[in-house]
């Protein structure tokens, strides 16, 4: 019950919807990959604490990113795998280790919302930009399905969990653009194995819960500046 009063009203139904999106998807399109099935439900499970500022997403977030470095590897995604295995799940780790140091009044379900400087910000997207341009030839070298969204991936997939670490509210949005280029990198999958049209509706489900996040972040701030 303490569970359920923790999140509101338009959380549940947000989470609800979710998770049944991704059930009847994988039963009608996929049926077979319980891993996919899996990996979808934890991640849409870490996005709603995460839009809480709640700790227990990061925890989340790690295993999903091994779950989803597994997946991507079966298709040849090597950038994909590369960015969660070798980036995602270890920034996980860090954020959460940020977001344990810094709750907001003593409250570890909650971090302390923080915004970062133009000048970081024009930091970052050097470092993001240096980080897309290895990653491109590291792609290219391992032959990686669909390369040029691969690549961007990694830009959005960087920026997303640097801002997180950074405890920034538009960490969501980072995400929120990431989703949408992996709609697209699992419709082209979609074209030669139907069954990746769950992962596609699952890319769909993170979308609107990554710009929730966003949305309740700014909320967080707001209010959290206010007391």
């Amino acid at each position: 019950m303490k569970l359920i009063r923790y999140f509101s009203k338009a959380e549940i139904i947000l989470w609800s919807s979710s998770v049944l999106l991704i059930l009847l998807s994988f039963f009608l399109f996929d049926k077979s990959n319980y891993l996919t099935l899996v990996a979808s439900l934890i991640g849409a499970t870490s996005l709603i604490f995460n839009a809480k500022g709640n700790p227990v997403g990061q925890v989340l977030m790690v295993i999903f990113s091994i779950l989803y470095g597994i997946i991507s590897y079966s298709f040849n995604y090597y950038g994909e795998m590369i960015t969660y295995l070798g980036m995602t799940a270890p920034m996980a780790v860090c954020a959460l280790i940020s977001w344990l140091k810094n709750p907001y009044k003593g409250n570890k379900a909650e971090v302390e919302v923080n915004s970062i400087s133009k000048k970081e910000t024009v930091f970052m997207l050097i470092l993001s930009a240096a980080i897309t341009l290895i990653f491109y030839f590291i792609l290219k070298f391992f032959g990686t399905a669909n390369l040029l969204p691969s690549t961007l991936s990694v830009t959005t997939s960087f920026i997303a969990v640097y801002l997180t670490f950074r405890r920034s509210a538009w960490y969501a949005v980072a995400y929120a653009a990431n989703d949408v280029i992996l709609i697209i990198l699992w419709i082209l999958a979609a074209m030669t194995d139907i069954s990746y049209v769950s992962v596609i509706i699952c890319f769909a489900t993170f979308l609107v819960n990554d710009l929730y996040g966003f949305i309740n972040w700014k909320r967080m701030s707001a209010r959290q500046n206010k007391g």
